[in-house]
């Protein structure tokens, strides 16, 4: 691809015309004849990167500040956008050759993004996934560079975004974080339905308040043709009063478009009704919890934003099977259950812990940390909800990084501290488990939080292999 075709047609007025072989935001990863793009990141500025990008090959350098290379400088406003810009360019504005879904939210995105699938294959359709758990197109693992968790960075994206097209995809549904909206990692896209799940504490590290956090995931809607909100949250109500786009209500209150009623939970999953326009229709799922009423009704939501009939709707439900890390009960060959669950979130905790106690017959323990270097307001609030809803809890690391972790937990025990909550302190999330399997009795659950799909735990800033399906099965096995 051409200079110009890249960067515009202002180029030929201070440059010659040249060939660009690609597009590179590390230094590292830079090959002959790529364009450089300098992003000011949290931890350190690619604008001191850009002689090395040079030496390694770059023909053209697009850059915020200034700088003295021996290539052509192409400076830039905003080189977040720009790179998002010539991503969508370079890869042919890939995501306009599919239907494109973005849901956003505290809690259930990748739930939600897996209810879709089903409902979209269900329809005949062949559809990819990006989130949080993997990259798929139908049952194709993509593999990515990228070390983003949730929304890939820009560049990354679109080229997931190409691959998938290449692979005829009907459409690409995915997770879009607040941080991926705030940081332009999807500018350039156009989402033919964009879904809003909920707003609860996390992330205020970065975004500082409720009211910026909740601001960035409305910007989806900005970008959005159609749009889904759980109406039964307060964010969700500020999002459809201020939406430009045509928006479906869902929720189990009054003014929704779309409303479930009659719900039932049991341990093999849950069963409600949903009514739409005067109609009523039964639904089963296999997720338990009060919460998985929500995530379902948000993916019939949106599945009828895309045109998708009722029947055909309710069958991809009924056959969507449980997400990794999701209220996921392992094997254990014993006389309790042991579950792993994502939650890391105050609003996740009190979910995943009140959808056990509504078919637990034994006790329900909560073994549970708090990340560091994180939001360190949400410690406490989980350590409260713990004690107050669990009959037994272990509070544990989860992934410290260069926090001590017996500073988050001691901050987690405050919270705790207020309820009558019994629990104890293991640092060493290992031992904790051991601890809890040891202890475990006839009926009991045991509720493994926050790790949910991760294999990994990062201490400092080095990641170590830790499986929780692995630790417990080498623990009962021993």
């Amino acid at each position: 691809m051409l200079a110009s075709e890249l960067l515009g047609a202002k180029w030929l007025e201070e440059h010659e015309d040249i060939n660009i072989t690609g597009i590179a935001y590390d230094s590292r990863s830079v090959l002959p004849g790529n364009v450089f793009v300098c992003i000011k990141g949290f931890e350190t500025d690619g604008h001191k990167y850009a002689a090395a990008a040079v030496k390694n090959g770059a023909a053209v350098i697009v850059a915020q500040d200034p700088i003295d290379v021996s290539v052509p400088v192409w400076y830039v406003e905003n080189s977040r956008k720009e790179i998002a810009e010539m991503a969508c360019k370079y890869y042919d504005n890939p995501s306009k050759k599919f239907k494109l879904i973005g849901v956003t939210g505290t809690n259930g995105k990748t739930t939600i993004t897996y209810l879709i699938k089903s409902i979209v294959e269900e329809a005949g359709m062949l559809i990819g996934v990006i989130g949080t758990n993997q990259n798929i197109i139908g049952d194709k693992v993509l593999v990515t560079q990228s070390t983003t968790p949730t929304t890939p960075n820009a560049l990354e994206l679109q080229k997931l975004f190409a691959e998938m097209a290449e692979s005829d995809a009907d459409g690409v549904v995915m997770e879009v974080s607040s941080h991926a909206l705030e940081l332009e990692r999807v500018h350039g896209c156009r989402f033919d339905v964009g879904v809003f799940t909920n707003l609860t504490r996390d992330h205020l590290d970065f975004h500082k308040t409720m009211e910026n956090y909740l601001a960035a995931k409305a910007k989806l809607f900005d970008i959005s043709a159609k749009g889904v909100v759980n109406f039964d949250d307060e964010g969700g109500r500020k999002i459809a009063a201020t939406a430009p786009c045509d928006i479906i209500k869902v929720g189990l209150g009054d003014g929704c478009d779309l409303q479930a009623e009659n719900i039932r939970i049991t341990a093999r999953g849950t069963d409600f009704d949903v009514v739409y326009n005067g109609e009523k229709y039964p639904v089963h799922i296999v997720i338990p919890g009060r919460f998985s009423v929500y995530n379902a009704i948000c993916a019939f939501g949106a599945a009828l934003q895309l045109g998708i009939d009722i029947p055909t709707i309710i069958r991809g439900l009924e056959k969507a099977t449980g997400v990794a890390g999701r209220v996921e009960v392992v094997p254990t060959d014993t006389d309790y259950t042991v579950i792993i669950d994502y939650a890391h979130t105050p609003d996740g905790l009190e979910n995943i812990i009140t959808a056990v106690k509504d078919f637990a017959k034994g006790r329900v323990i909560t073994l549970f940390g708090c990340g560091g270097d994180r939001d360190a307001t949400k410690r406490p609030i989980m350590g409260e909800i713990a004690g107050r809803l669990s009959d037994y809890s272990i509070i544990t690391s989860d992934n410290p990084r260069t926090e001590d972790p017996m500073a988050i937990i001691n901050s987690i025990e405050e919270g705790m501290k207020k309820t009558d909550g019994k629990y104890t302190v293991i640092a060493d999330r290992r031992e904790a488990i051991g601890y809890a399997l040891d202890h475990a009795e006839k009926d009991d659950v045991i509720i493994l939080a926050g790790k949910g799909q991760e294999t990994y735990q990062i201490i400092g800033k080095e990641k170590i292999d830790f499986d929780e399906r692995v630790v417990v099965y080498k623990h009962l096995n021993k």
